[in-house]
């Protein structure tokens, strides 16, 4: 009896601590909490059983789950600060959501091996940001990119963050800022852009996952339920703390640190993937 507790207990706990981490991080840094919640799933989806193959995919889509409810969440205590800029959520919605169903696609058709070296590739080019911030400060512009590069930028930030179940949050604030923005208006509108990524990211992975077969227990497609609800519920706690860090905390050490642990996962990822 005791083993069957301990099966279940030790991912609940883990699970629940990886949303008390994401929540904080997507509040303080405008990321959706993805590096920390896929890297936990990943460890902790095959407790729950299933086969190898989907565990990857399971993770990258339920991270993009449990963005949805983080994001809004963060995006709400954001906006009561005034910070969010929701012309720019407006212009860039549908390159976004179009840039999703690519990515979405694109992961139907690569294996879990290949999609850790994506994650793993794709989080240590975002670990560089916070490790070597050589654009802050640097303003190219004074508008937000328009036309073709607007296009451009919003269908591959929707297309890259999909790949990897993240809320995209790094290159949106990398280019507000760019353009212009304080960095408080850059992550606080990035909460919103996590947001347009997390929805149809989700359901794109539900839809091709739904006819698989051995995926973890309480799987709908390459969603997993539980872990959703387990996640979300602790990372919507720990946002609204994040978001008054954000607002009054110097984020530079912290940066580091997380440039850090970006670095590590994303070395881990691609040791995974090579593994054969």
């Amino acid at each position: 009896m005791s083993g069957d507790i301990m099966t279940w207990l030790v991912p609940l706990v883990a699970m629940l601590a990886a949303g008390l981490l994401a929540g904080f991080a997507a509040g303080i840094f405008g990321i959706g909490g993805g590096f920390v919640v896929v890297p936990a799933l990943l460890v902790v989806l095959p407790l729950l059983g299933g086969t190898k193959d989907g565990i990857a995919h399971v993770a990258i889509g339920t991270s993009a789950a449990t963005i949805i409810l983080t994001s809004i969440r963060s995006l709400l205590a954001h906006s009561k600060r005034g910070a969010v800029e929701f012309d720019v959520l407006k212009t860039w919605a549908p390159w976004i959501i179009l840039g999703c169903g690519a990515g979405v696609v694109l992961a139907g058709h690569v294996d879990g091996r290949t999609l850790k070296m994506i994650f793993g590739a794709g989080v240590i080019l975002m670990s560089l940001n916070f490790l070597i911030p050589v654009l802050n400060g640097k303003v190219i512009s004074d508008q937000m990119p328009s036309g073709l590069a607007r296009i451009g930028i919003a269908g591959g930030l929707g297309t890259f963050s999909s790949l990897l179940g993240i809320g995209g949050g790094t290159i949106a604030i990398m280019t507000m800022t760019l353009c212009g923005r304080t960095i408080h208006r850059a992550i606080a509108t990035a909460s919103g852009i996590g947001t347009l990524i997390a929805i149809p990211t989700t359901i794109g992975f539900a839809i091709i996952g739904f006819r698989e077969g051995g995926l973890p227990w309480g799987s709908l497609g390459y969603i997993n339920i539980p872990a959703t609800i387990a996640i979300a519920s602790m990372s919507m706690l720990t946002a609204p703390l994040g978001v008054a860090a954000a607002h009054s905390l110097p984020a530079g050490p912290l940066k580091k640190i997380f440039g850090v642990y970006l670095l590590i996962i994303g070395a881990l990822m691609l040791r995974a993937g090579l593994k054969i």
